[in-house]
């Protein structure tokens, strides 16, 4: 079993960074992905014998989506090509191990924030979702932050365009929506103020004008997309280096370390399990409008910052402790105080999740604990 090379946490304690194909060492993970699979995509044979090309296949977001269909493939007679695109080979089989070496796996090169991508193999259907999506990146490079959201965007277009694919779906972002007054989940057609002079806001404005590019492509190419737009994902599939809050104390409690917050935490947000999530893009992708957008959200997992944080600790049993936030820290909160989703849409295409709050994290703890190990050195 390779164990990695070690690595500093913040707070001194030595951490074994793992591959994360460790995951498939979970029995729990496995039965989670059939749990989704069979309560919520019971359409997913319409992919059996088509190509899906993948962008970010190693993430947070879309590592799931890629586990459901080796899991389809690995128990079906008829495999769904999966086209995991990334920038590096390692990064993928870091991620799926084995199978990367299965028939219906290949690697594509792909770098969202390169305007020289040299992608030949054809797709049925595209997800796009390479993205830079970290805090403290986002503020130290806002430039490429917006740049590749653009022209990643812009490049995929071209090439489901020319080689007629079906249907491209894009991740977006709840940021989209900017800020309002009141506690009410956004629905799709509801955005605020967002200030255009704030690098921060690199991010939002760049999912904005890809968002827009989507549909004019529709509108004078006719290349067919659809849009979702997710809350704040969580779940065992986040990388051990993920900064963002849900990930970062996720591995904490379980590796049985205090959880601390640096902010009051009444944000509100709607937090989506990260399975759930990926039952969520493949149900816009083959039952989502053309030139619509869909919030992912769990109507049952609309929580504020610190109940989030309060929900992980209570399910590990450790303490929830806080500190002050350095200025570096400020720079890159979230400036939305409420950004939780109506999820009306996505559910009128029949969808529901699986993972309530309750549920969801105590469930990602116990995964994280079943790779990891409840030992203090991880």
């Amino acid at each position: 079993m390779d164990l990695g090379q070690k690595r500093m946490s913040g707070n001194g304690i030595r951490i074994v960074e793992r591959k994360r194909s460790m995951i498939y060492k979970s029995n729990r993970w496995f039965q989670d992905i059939d749990r989704v699979t069979e309560n919520t995509l019971p359409f997913l044979g319409e992919l059996a014998g088509k190509s899906v090309m993948i962008t970010g296949a190693a993430g947070l977001v879309l590592s799931p989506v890629v586990d459901i269909l080796i899991r389809y493939n690995e128990t079906h007679d008829t495999p769904i090509r999966i086209l995991a695109a990334g920038r590096w080979l390692k990064e993928m089989t870091d991620r799926f191990g084995e199978y990367c070496d299965r028939a219906y796996f290949q690697f594509v090169v792909y770098d969202a924030s390169r305007t020289d991508n040299e992608i030949t193999e054809k797709a049925d259907y595209i997800i796009h979702g390479a993205s830079n999506a970290s805090p403290d990146m986002i503020v130290k490079e806002p430039v490429e932050t917006m740049m590749s959201n653009f022209t990643g965007m812009k490049y995929l277009l071209d090439v489901a365009k020319a080689s007629g694919t079906k249907r491209l779906l894009y991740i977006s972002s709840s940021e989209v929506y900017g800020k309002k007054e009141g506690d009410q989940p956004y629905r799709e057609g509801e955005y605020g103020y967002i200030d255009l002079l704030s690098a921060r806001n690199s991010y939002s404005v760049g999912k904005r004008a890809a968002e827009t590019l989507c549909a004019s492509y529709a509108d004078e190419y006719g290349v067919e997309s659809v849009i979702v737009r997710p809350g704040h994902i969580y779940g065992p599939t986040a990388s051990p280096m993920d900064r963002r809050v849900a990930s970062a104390w996720a591995y904490a409690a379980a590796r049985g370390e205090d959880i601390v917050m640096k902010s009051d935490g009444a944000q509100l947000r709607s937090y989506c399990h990260c399975l759930d999530c990926a039952s969520a893009i493949l149900t816009v992708l083959l039952r989502g409008e053309g030139v619509h957008a869909y919030n992912i959200s769990n109507p049952d997992a609309i929580v504020s910052i610190r109940e989030m944080a309060e929900l992980l600790a209570d399910s590990a049993g450790v303490t929830l402790r806080m500190e002050l936030p350095t200025e570096e820290e400020k720079k890159g909160f979230n400036p939305m105080s409420n950004s939780s989703l109506d999820s009306t849409g996505l559910e009128s295409l029949g969808w529901k999740g699986c993972f309530d709050a309750p549920a969801g994290f105590a469930e990602t703890v116990e995964v994280l604990r079943e790779i990891l190990g409840s030992r203090p050195d991880f």
